[in-house]
């Protein structure tokens, strides 16, 4: 068995093992409910950890993680909407002033959009 993770978030650890687990990585958890300890022992040591079981997968889960943990590339970026030409930040997918998608192209068509109707009421 190897570590592959470790955080201070029990619910961060949980949701990565049920990530490995759909790629068929066996996982178990250690030090789930050592919080208790900390004081006793150093607080980081007291952090829930990812363990896998086969060490030959180890690399490969290391791998699904990293890319699992890595940041989108669409939320580095602000988008400006073409609808209004609102600049919104790049975690949303809707414009919050005229509620245009990010995805949706500019054009004459019959286009209702949400937070107008919702305003016009």
């Amino acid at each position: 068995m190897r570590r592959v993770y470790t955080a201070k978030d029990p619910l961060m650890v949980g949701h990565l093992k049920n990530v490995l687990a759909t790629f068929g990585i066996e996982c178990i958890t250690k030090n789930l409910y050592l919080s208790s300890a900390a004081g006793e022992l150093p607080p980081i040591e007291c952090w829930p950890e990812l363990w896998v079981v086969d060490d030959y997968r180890h690399a490969e889960a290391q791998t699904i993680l990293k890319k699992t943990l890595a940041p989108l590339e669409s939320v580095k970026k602000p988008w400006q909407c073409t609808g209004c030409g609102e600049e919104i930040e790049g975690q949303f997918s809707e414009c919050w002033k005229c509620g245009r998608s990010r995805d949706q192209r500019t054009g004459h068509d019959s286009i209702v959009l949400r937070s107008r109707s919702i305003r016009n009421r």
